[in-house]
């Protein structure tokens, strides 16, 4: 009798990973538990159609990821640059967000701006593909991130790190305003 138990249990738990593998939760409501031991591998493939995480689940569309519409034109994409860097008194372009950067670079600078207590805007470059080709353009500087202070670039990570191991970015953020 132990045995048998312990052999259904077993064939239940083979059957439960097998159909989490080959597509989750779904999975097992098509499969039933005998069947799922019995079939091999390779058919069971075969036979288990696709299934599509997140696809019209049914909810509303304000729900859904949205982002602002941004022009095509490199033109009007280089004057938005212009009016973003004179508006905001610290911008950082980055890959990313302060709360979860995308890169290494981009996580060194946002730590500096926030231990400098530094009041900054940023954009995520990996958003938008052609502002983040026109942002290189705009500074002649070929890497992200990029940070701006009233307007002027200041460089990317390794200069922003160097300017703040020296002082000369608590200098500038003081002359600038920027500090919190």
């Amino acid at each position: 009798l132990r045995l048998r138990l312990r052999l259904r249990v077993r064939v239940r738990v083979m059957a439960f990973r097998l159909a989490m593998r080959r597509g989750g939760v779904a999975a097992l409501r098509r499969v039933p538990l005998a069947a799922a031991s019995v079939v091999p591998r390779a058919a069971a493939a075969a036979a288990a159609p696709q299934v599509r995480a997140f696809a019209d689940d049914g909810s509303h569309s304000d729900f859904a990821p949205q982002r602002k519409k941004v022009t095509e034109n490199v033109d009007d994409m280089m004057k938005l640059i212009e009016k973003q860097v004179t508006d905001n008194t610290v911008m950082l372009y980055m890959k990313g967000s302060p709360n979860q950067p995308q890169c290494g670079f981009s996580a060194q600078v946002c730590k500096i701006l926030s231990v400098q207590g530094a009041d900054f805007a940023s954009v995520n470059v990996l958003d938008y593909p052609l502002l983040r080709e026109c942002i290189k353009e705009y500074s002649s500087w070929p890497t992200i991130p990029q940070l701006y202070v009233k307007g002027e670039f200041i460089g990317g990570c390794d200069i922003v790190t160097q300017m703040h191991q020296s002082g000369e970015l608590e200098e500038l953020f003081k002359e600038a305003g920027a500090l919190e």
